[in-house]
């Protein structure tokens, strides 16, 4: 169900004949397009029909899902997985892609070459996978134990060991976080290593650390606290002891420690595992044990980029709402689950289901099963996603709303044998809250429901994570990206449609169906499932982290992976944040319109090539003195614009050049693979691959900038700002100083804007052609000026180009072919910003067009004056006066007044989506100074202030019009007509 629908009538009304569109019984309802489809792939998969299943296959599965309420004539043979293969452990491998890894605690297995059994519960990770054929797989991964780091104390000799394990487990045993319910001794090891800090440059090589095995990774925060508080050692007092790696999730360790990267092949080889044939604890098909180290990871290249065969389920629920009041589980029942199913690779669903309360007619293309008591509705839905056994669950709103929803309202109708989702056999899936904050989203609360061996994609929360639209419906969304929308039922008649007819409650079916369908159709066409494997790959974390998690997880990954080949440990930092640095330099813009063409030249990946130019790392970093003190010469290590010293590689090469190194010469071959690919699906691997790792390459130095984070640095991210501004002011004194007339040239070139890692530069030609040439010319020569791999590309020219101010300009664009603009580009300006009116930004985009496409100065003014008109005749709809704003945090946590506020908390019953952060809500507000007291509701709003609208409009059309910049650019390629352009 879409999270932001507003409330349907009561269930009061159980009128047959409904207002707003039902039809008597004896009506015959036209077809829609979406029924149209679904008939299409019906007979689509009739001449691609697989061979039905045994009846013993089929009855098999249902006895199963142990508890489900599905009649074996409602199971289709292809919803079940494919059979396992025969499979001798002895003899053969088992080779399958994992897709998420976790660990439970419980008891030792006999595994080959393992520990004996022992009564003690220990750790042991799950990866749970899907093989070539498309069976499922659990692996259980024994004898893998936590641990962490710490330097050893001046004096401490492998004398010590001993005693400081047992005063360690003395410690733990009576620390109640730590030793409560712990049945055998809390540390397993103590152990000498040469190691050393990646965080600074010291001079010296490896220093002695200790190695501490812990029984279960939850001992591993008390530990920690207890040895930074001190330990009594024989001989050496109470040492404190500072923590390295302890802040490092158990799943991340094991995947570090045996090259495992996130949804990579696994092999376990013959002979060593042990297959589960009865007692599994899972509902996968095949379940294996096996010891940590003989798990063979295949790296991503190659063969091994394939993905397997996943089950994607997508699902929508329908409510009967009361009069006024967003669906409440207490009160309002389900009344209909509609779930379609795709298979990795294949380009529809075979699985079309809708589950509805009460009869429903049938529905070409999909299976209709009716149930008359919700009770059996709701089993039935959790009985088909067990036989079923998704590996990829979508849809649009599930996390906060669905899969909750679902949940609350099985326990309240007390049906038992609902909330068992995931792949654990009798492990309930139950709802916890969450929250999310970061500056650039915001705080964001949200549900987290459980269903361990199944991955979550919420596509409402991807696409609030990725993209930024005006709205976030699923209605609008669908149109943005698909140019599809929901079928034509209103939201208001969805309980009168359920208390209607057969034919009615199909309408409400096919409108369901078309909403799961949705889902489905966006996680295709924007390859979310794809790019995040890549990414999970590509950045070594599972793939749930990736939907659960930020972003420093996946660098932290990467940076212990290359720090385990050096023998480098991560600190473990207190951050509570700190100062603030100096961002990118904006060069002053030359504001002005131009009607000659502006070549763009751009730095291709600049603060990762910085970072690598002059390797900056915590590796390289010298403290104040320490150069000095280890006697270094000028020449080798380097000081920054901003003071800070690091080493050169000459004297140590740094961990996050190397990772940036791997990242972008993995970029550089995927691209080029990519060119070669003609197989389509090979081709979407390798361009989420190419995507993940820019992604990535792109994040370093956000993670060394994150105050409150991991492992941050300050000097790093200042540094690469530094050089950042220092090249980019480089870069103009360079393009000035060569392409001018006393050089050969026909006009001086002037640099008008410049950005973080962008020049805008006008070299006086009159041709786009001629433009590109110089731009190319000046790349090349500017990029022999910095060190590698520093280099200036060019990147595209603007011609006729707006130069409103700092951030905010348009133009038309043309990147490869001079004879022909790829599209009008517009940055800042109303057009495309989300903080204003439909009405504001189809208006500067349309004078725009006039202005840049057509030319025509007087066409502009005409049409903002007739847009103007309409607006003060009150012939625009209220629709165009829509303002939408995020509310990102609870209204009592804004500092000042805001319109979107102010309505959240004014009309919280009559749209519950405003009361909600992470929202958009929807508001019409003026622009005059009691703007918050004017915001209201578009539903509600019976009168539109013209005159404070206008006041919003006009000055957004004027800072387009060129008018404007006629006098702040005084050359002949200022804009014609532009004494009729100030008509507006």
């Amino acid at each position: 169900m879409d999270g932001k629908r507003r409330p349907g009538p009561g269930p009061e009304v159980p009128s047959k004949r409904a207002r707003g569109g039902l039809w008597d019984e004896d009506e015959a309802p036209r077809p829609s397009q979406f029924e149209e489809e679904l008939a299409l792939m019906e007979e689509m998969e009739a001449e691609h029909r697989l061979q039905e299943q045994e009846e013993e296959e089929l009855q098999a599965a249902l006895e199963e899902a142990a508890d489900g309420q599905l009649s074996l004539s409602a199971i289709d043979p292809r919803w079940l997985r494919p059979a396992p293969p025969p499979l001798d452990s002895q003899t053969e491998p088992l080779i399958f892609q994992q897709l998420e890894i976790d660990h439970y605690v419980g008891p030792a297995r006999p595994v080959p070459g393992g520990p004996p059994p022992s009564p003690s519960s220990v750790p042991v990770l799950r990866a749970f996978g899907v093989t070539d054929e498309g069976v499922s797989v659990c692996c259980h991964i024994h004898g893998f134990a936590p641990y962490f780091y710490t330097p050893a104390p001046p004096g401490f000799g492998p004398e010590h060991l001993g005693d400081l394990q047992r005063e360690l487990n003395v410690a733990i045993s009576r620390d109640q976080r730590g030793g409560k319910e712990l049945t055998g001794p809390a540390v397993l090891a103590v152990e000498l290593c040469s190691r050393e800090s990646m965080f600074g440059y010291h001079g010296h090589g490896p220093s002695p650390f200790l190695r501490i095995t812990l029984a279960l990774p939850r001992l591993v925060a008390p530990t920690r606290r207890l040895l930074e508080q001190g330990i009594r050692v024989a001989g050496l007092g109470t040492p404190s002891f500072a923590p390295y790696e302890a802040n490092v999730d158990f799943e991340i360790r094991f995947m570090v420690d045996t090259d495992i990267v996130g949804c990579n092949w696994l092999e376990l080889p013959a002979g060593k595992y042990v297959l589960r044939p009865k007692e599994k604890a899972t509902l996968c098909q095949l379940e294996v044990d096996v010891l940590w180290s003989d798990v063979v990871s295949h790296p991503p290249e190659g063969l091994w980029q394939r993905i397997a065969p996943l089950r994607v389920l997508s699902f929508d629920i329908e409510c009967a709402g009361r009069k006024g009041i967003f669906p409440e589980p207490e009160r309002d029942p389900v009344i209909q689950i509609c779930s379609l199913g795709l298979r990795w690779g294949e380009p529809e669903p075979f699985l079309r289901l809708a589950l509805t309360l009460r009869p429903c007619a049938p529905i070409l293309g999909a299976k209709v099963q009716s149930y008359e008591k919700e009770e059996d509705l709701l089993q039935a839905w959790s009985a088909f996603v067990r036989i079923m056994d998704p590996d990829v669950i979508t849809g649009y709103n599930i996390q906060n709303f669905d899969l909750p929803y679902l949940i609350s309202r099985a326990q309240i109708l007390k049906v038992q044998t609902f909330p068992f989702l995931g792949r654990v056999a009798g492990l309930r899936s139950n709802i916890r809250d969450s929250s999310f904050q970061s500056k650039q989203m915001g705080r964001r609360d949200t549900k987290v429901v459980s269903m361990v061996g199944r991955v979550q994609m919420d596509m409402l929360q991807v696409l609030l994570r990725e993209h930024k639209l005006r709205s976030y419906t699923l209605n609008a969304v669908s149109f943005h990206f698909l140019g599809e929308q929901k079928e034509d039922v209103q939201h208001s008649i969805i309980t009168d449609l359920q208390n209607g007819n057969d034919q009615t409650r199909r309408r409400l079916a096919v409108y369901c169906l078309k909403d799961a369908f949705l889902p489905l159709r966006l996680l295709e066409r924007l390859m979310v499932l794809v790019n995040s494997v890549e990414m999970a790959r590509v950045t070594g974390v599972p793939l749930s982290y990736l939907l659960s998690r930020g972003q420093q997880v996946k660098v932290v990954s990467q940076l212990l992976r290359q720090a385990m080949h050096e023998g480098l440990l991560m600190p473990v930092v207190r951050s509570e944040g700190g100062e603030d640095y100096t961002g990118a330099t904006v060069i002053e813009p030359l504001k002005g319109y131009y009607d000659v063409p502006i070549a763009t030249l751009d730095f291709s990946s600049l603060y990762p090539s910085i970072m690598m130019a002059h390797n900056l790392c915590y590796t390289t970093l010298l403290r104040p003195g320490a150069a000095q003190k280890l006697g270094l010469t000028e020449d080798q290590f380097i000081r920054t614009p901003t003071g800070d010293e690091f080493v050169k590689t000459s004297v140590r090469k740094g961990l996050l050049p190397q990772i940036l190194e791997n990242l972008l010469s993995a970029r550089k071959r995927a691209k080029a693979e990519l060119a070669k690919e003609t197989d389509p699906l090979r081709r979407q691997v390798l361009d989420g691959r190419q995507l993940a790792l820019k992604v990535s390459a792109n994040s370093v130095y956000g993670f060394t900038g994150a105050q409150v984070g991991k492992l941050p640095c300050l000097e790093i991210s200042q540094s690469v700002t530094g050089f950042g501004r220092q090249m980019i002011e480089k870069t103009k004194q360079l393009v000035e100083s060569k392409y001018t007339v006393e050089n050969g040239y026909s006009t001086s070139a002037k640099v008008v804007y410049g950005d973080t890692d962008s020049v805008m530069c006008r070299f006086g030609v009159s041709s786009v052609a001629e433009a590109m040439t110089l731009g190319r010319e000046a790349a090349d020569w500017v990029s022999g000026h910095f060190p590698s791999p520093i280099r200036l590309e060019f990147e595209k020219v603007y011609f006729p180009y707006l130069l409103i101010s700092k951030k905010r300009y348009a133009g038309l664009l043309f990147s490869s072919r001079p004879d022909t603009h790829d599209r009008m580009d517009c940055k800042g300006l109303e057009a495309v910003r989300r903080d204003n009116c439909p009405l504001v930004a189809n208006l500067v985009t349309a004078s725009l067009r006039r202005l840049l496409i057509d030319r025509d100065p007087q066409g502009a003014v005409a049409h903002a004056q007739e847009v103007i008109s309409d607006l003060l005749c009150n012939r625009i709809d209220i629709s165009q006066l829509v303002i939408t704003k995020e509310l990102t945090r609870a209204a009592a946590d804004y500092a000042g007044k805001q319109a979107h506020v102010e309505l959240a908390e004014r009309t919280p019953c009559l749209c519950w989506s405003t009361a909600c952060p992470s929202t958009r809500s929807t508001t019409w507000s003026s622009s005059s100074p009691s703007h918050c007291c004017a915001s209201s509701s578009p539903s509600w709003a019976r009168a539109v202030r013209r005159r404070s609208c206008c006041e919003e409009t006009i000055p957004a059309v004027r800072r387009c019009s060129p008018a404007r910049w006629a006098a702040s650019w005084p050359s002949p390629h200022a804009a014609p007509a532009a004494s009729a352009a100030a008509q507006c």
